[in-house]
């Protein structure tokens, strides 16, 4: 199954961080201190934790401020109280293991402060009420099947109306649930009277049918239910903390874990995930680092050596596999040839981790930079659960690589796409190497303004807390200061939407072979119409070839007239999307060159429904209508849901008439910067 949906309430310092969406691949928290990240990877975990994970504790984990007037006074029960609520997609092999009418639903599950559960389903058959329709139905079923049944029937036995309403005389209309028990005892006497029903009498056998379906509903949600509760992915939290210890006494270690002396869990749980990962026991290392050659029985020295050698191949697979991961990032340039080398070597009673230099010279771990150790121990951690824990796992990352350096960070950063790709991951950074110029649509902003409010989780890209953006705002920064000299194209673009619909756009083009975007063109987002001329005068100045594209509004109006930008430019490099927007818009946006296609990602992927007025009032920009439509309405949103879109559609799913002004478009870009 795959995490789409995520919800937190009555945790610590979260009151309701509201429905926050879950990527395919990796989702990326970012926010300030004490915003609650890790509050929310905390929470999270508890919905499906690995073995050893405490649950919730009412004590320690609802919220302070409240804890005295709920729950120490009894007036709320911790088993009603929601702390953690997801929502799950099914997967084909989801998919086969469900009854008929779940394929396609949307499995909810929620986790109490008291540790309890429960789920429902979104797009599938939900429980029924007995309601007076149904009473009526089952009376009249009962009369039928009480005349046809008389002449088989013993004087003594109950009537079918008598067995019925001892099942439902006391079931409440409007309220009682058929459900559990209920429709157990239903669905048994439905089966008993089935022989009785008149095939002959087509509306009482439909009647009939029609009854068996409605008491058929909560079996087969009962049998979804356990084919999925077994399904949930397990949730596994890492962070910063876990360390492998390099030069580590095995027989020392294995008295500790056998006497359940772990007294240093942080170094402990890296030791044994170590230990995992090769493929032993502290105990069975121990004793091969004790255990004395046989001299007289050539059996027995044959077991010894073997089980030697055995020691030796797994250490030495365990450390080409740890070299080539800490390589891939630590040196992920492949001209290079000196590289540093991983070795576990077992020496005696010790289990050593080393690093071998390209020197030739060997020194512990923990001589190495606390980056390095940082990195190792977060494969070893890995590596060793993925057999299991992490097969059907959603990883949860706390500030991963925190003592990295900020490029390490950006290689990094591909591991844990690396990850993501059979992993959905979820991390926390503060980091701006940590989040892509091309991720911003994974990033969720958490903040907390006040503590009565609580932290909230936000899927778009707003806050109220400027610092919650800061992360965003520099690896923007960063990745504009990378490459805003170094293309010799450079189109520049008002804001970051429209960098979202131009490259998301061109590439499905791309894809359908109908115009290609030239690859040399670095797309430059100007934060406003307003900037465009300094970005502009800014590459200009530096020989480089420039052009801008810039909505026909008001505040595209007076950036394209500004001399400055005419002068430094000329017409011919200043696009409008006028030139090329079809219909009858009259101071068409870049939306607008998507409008059939935006109206509808509003509607599915938002909820925003504005077919009716888009269609009534083609002359207004389709971001106009919904401003004034939509009350939470936000530019950015829009622009996600798009690329969103994007990843499960073709070019042929836009509309003709979108398809041709797009392949103008590209086509006048290309052209001004040939």
């Amino acid at each position: 199954m795959k995490l789409i949906k995520a919800r937190v309430q009555n945790y610590r310092s979260i009151r309701d961080t509201g429905w926050f969406d879950i990527e395919d691949g990796k989702t990326i928290l970012v926010g300030p201190n004490e915003a609650g990240k890790t509050a929310v990877l905390e929470a999270l975990q508890r919905i499906h934790p690995p073995v050893g994970v405490r649950g919730f504790d009412a004590l320690r984990d609802y919220p302070r401020k409240l804890y005295n007037a709920d729950i120490q006074s009894g007036r709320l029960d911790p088993s009603q109280i929601p702390v953690v609520s997801m929502k799950f997609a099914l997967e084909e092999r989801d998919r086969e293991a469900v009854p008929s009418g779940f394929e396609n639903a949307v499995y909810c599950r929620t986790v109490y402060l008291g540790n309890n559960r429960s789920y429902s389903f979104e797009g599938a058959p939900q429980p029924v009420l007995f309601d007076e329709s149904i009473r009526k139905d089952l009376l009249r079923l009962a009369a039928h099947v009480d005349k046809q049944s008389a002449s088989d029937r013993a004087e003594a036995d109950p009537l079918p109306s008598g067995v019925l309403d001892g099942i439902i005389g006391s079931w409440a209309v409007g309220s009682t649930s058929i459900a559990g028990d209920h429709a157990k005892a239903l669905r048994a006497w439905l089966d008993e009277v089935a022989i009785h029903v008149d095939e002959s009498d087509a509306a009482m056998d439909a009647r009939h049918t029609a009854l068996l379906e409605l008491a058929r509903i909560p079996v087969d949600r009962d049998l979804a239910a356990k084919a999925l509760g077994d399904r949930v992915p397990v949730f596994v939290y890492f962070n910063n903390y876990f360390r492998v210890r390099p030069n580590l006494h095995l027989d020392h270690f294995a008295r500790r874990i056998e006497q359940s002396l772990l007294d240093d869990d942080r170094y402990d749980f890296g030791n044994m995930c170590l230990l995992k990962l090769l493929g032993f026991t502290a105990r069975e290392l121990a004793d091969l680092g004790s255990a004395v050659a046989p001299s007289d029985d050539p059996a027995a020295f044959e077991t010894y050596r073997s089980q030697l050698d055995e020691r030796s191949i797994k250490l030495n697979a365990a450390s080409v596999r740890l070299t080539s991961e800490i390589r891939s990032v630590w040196n992920p340039d492949p001209n290079r040839v000196e590289a540093d080398t991983l070795r576990v070597l077992a020496d005696g009673q010790y289990l050593k981790v080393v690093v071998e230099d390209d020197l030739g010279v060997e020194i512990e771990l923990d001589q190495r930079s606390e980056g390095f150790q940082w990195l190792v121990s977060f494969f070893v951690v890995f590596f060793a659960e993925a057999a299991d824990n992490h097969a059907n796992a959603i990883l949860l990352l706390d500030e991963p690589g925190l003592s990295l350096h900020g490029l390490k960070q950006r290689d990094f950063r591909e591991t844990i796409s690396r990850l993501a790709a059979n992993n959905q991951t979820i991390y926390t950074t503060h980091s701006p190497f940590l989040v892509g110029p091309d991720e911003l649509d994974l990033v969720r902003v958490v903040e907390m303004t006040d503590r009565d409010s609580g932290t909230k989780v936000h899927t778009d890209v707003v806050a109220g807390d400027p610092a919650a953006l800061l992360p965003l705002q520099e690896a923007l920064g960063y990745d504009l200061a990378q490459s805003l000299f170094t293309q010799q194209r450079n189109l520049v673009l008002e804001g970051l939407t429209d960098y979202w619909y131009l490259d998301a756009t061109a590439q499905l083009l791309r894809d359908a072979g109908l115009a290609d975007l030239n690859d040399k063109v670095a797309l430059v987002p100007a934060d406003g119409a307003g900037k465009v001329v300094y970005f502009a005068t800014i590459l200009h100045a530096n020989r480089l070839k420039v052009a801008a594209l810039l909505d026909s509004d008001q505040a595209g109006d007076n950036a394209a007239q500004q001399d400055t930008l005419v002068h430094t430019l000329g017409n011919k490099n200043i696009l409008r999307t006028a030139d090329v927007c079809p219909g009858a818009v009259t101071r068409p946006e870049i939306e607008d060159l998507l409008r059939s296609t935006l109206v509808d990602v509003a509607k599915s992927e938002l909820g925003w429904d504005v077919q009716r007025t888009a269609a009534d009032q083609p002359n207004r920009p389709v971001t106009d209508i919904l401003a004034s439509e939509v009350s939470d309405f936000s530019k950015y949103r829009l622009a996600k849901a798009y690329l969103r879109w994007t990843r499960d559609h073709v070019a042929s799913d836009l509309a003709e008439e979108e398809r041709s002004a797009w392949v103008d478009l590209i086509s006048r870009i290309n052209r001004a910067l040939k």
